[in-house]
């Protein structure tokens, strides 16, 4: 009998949107052996040329005009992406979609970001006969992730479905199934294995990230949270953003034996099992992994749009809290010395996850929907 196969296609304007799509991958193979899943960042796979370009213009702005980001969010909030949009997309970038589509053949195509869920609706309404799902990898629903063409919206929580439902599209088009996060974060290692594999004391530990591209927060509190460096670890992973990372080394604040200073890797899970407090910015992805492991956060410089949305909801359900000061720091750095207070505080965000999260409802729910 013929497997099943379910096509992913994402973007690279961010990690997330991909590690999201792999995640689904592996958790549905992991559930069903029998089928098969293939992942794309559509735009660079058809144009190994132009793609990246884009994506680094991308970057760039994020970086350098994250209000502009911020002002085109909310400005097309409550808009798809329209139909001259979508033409223009295809023609420009994903021409070829429906080549690779008829090659290989799909029973189901998954999206996990606007761009080539665009373009599959597109198809759609021209005449192609697949199952279209729309996982939604953030904790809000901007609309250009909407279309009337999408079979199945997957999504992060019921304040999401709201949202989508209160802009006429109906209930049973919409399941929340959270965001799949890899095997990997199912996983507990043992600490002290972890610590030895990472050359690190039995000390209270902090995870600073910037994200895949390493978009790291203000220098000064950066650096000050290294005067905690005699008693705690900090372990900062820059990404890809070598430039940050050498800038690091070679100041001497951070040139201590209790401080690490890491570019891109791909043992993020592991780091977060031996680590007492996550500080990130706020990407949806990066927060489901540290839901999965019951980790404090504390969020700092949230991209304007989605990520703010991300820190309101995270906040609000009691997993973390905004950086906002040293005074922020110095708080959470004293209850991670205080052994009782951080494994209850643990203990109570593990067992608050339990209650809201299952890390294999969406791969149960795509294979559901499959049969």
């Amino acid at each position: 009998m013929r497997k099943k196969r379910v096509l992913l296609l994402s973007e690279g304007f961010g990690s997330g949107h991909t590690q999201a799509a792999y995640a689904l991958a592996v958790g549905l193979r992991s559930l069903d052996p029998h089928i098969q899943t293939r992942v794309f960042e559509l735009g660079n796979f058809l144009n190994p040329v132009i793609g990246p370009l884009i994506v680094s213009a991308y970057r760039k702005t994020v970086t350098k005009q994250p209000k502009l980001l911020g002002t085109l969010y909310r400005r097309q909030y409550k808009k798809s992406l329209n139909r001259f949009t979508q033409l223009a997309l295809h023609r420009l970038f994903y021409k070829h979609t429906a080549q690779v589509i008829a090659q290989l053949k799909p029973d189901l195509i998954v999206c996990t970001h606007p761009v080539p869920n665009a373009v599959v609706a597109r198809l759609k309404r021209l005449g192609l006969n697949v199952p279209l799902y729309t996982l939604i990898t953030d904790y809000d629903a901007h609309g250009t992730w909407t279309s009337s063409e999408v079979t199945k919206y997957l999504v992060s929580t019921a304040d999401v479905k709201k949202k989508l439902t209160d802009r006429g599209i109906p209930a049973s088009r919409i399941q929340v199934t959270g965001i799949p996060v890899h095997p990997n974060f199912w996983q507990t290692h043992d600490r002290s294995e972890l610590q030895a594999q990472f050359d690190l004391k039995a000390l209270p530990t902090v995870l600073i990230m910037g994200g895949g591209w390493g978009i790291m927060y203000s220098d000064d509190l950066l650096s000050y949270m290294t005067r905690y460096r005699d008693s705690v670890q900090l372990i900062y992973c820059v990404g890809n953003n070598d430039k940050a990372r050498e800038r690091m080394l070679a100041d001497p604040n951070f040139q201590h034996r209790n401080i690490k200073v890491l570019g891109f890797t791909k043992e993020i899970n592991k780091l977060m099992d031996l680590s007492d407090l996550l500080i990130t910015k706020p990407g949806g992805m990066t927060c489901t992994e540290g839901l999965s492991k019951g980790i404090p956060m504390l969020f700092y410089e949230p991209i304007p749009g989605q990520e703010e949305v991300n820190c309101e909801y995270f906040v609000a359900s009691g997993f973390g809290e905004m950086l906002e000061s040293t005074e922020t720091i110095d708080k959470w750095f004293t209850i991670i010395q205080e052994p009782y207070t951080s494994v209850q505080h643990r203990m109570d965000l593990m067992n608050k996850r339990n209650q809201q999260y299952n890390p294999m409802e969406c791969s149960r729910a795509v294979l559901q929907l499959m049969q």
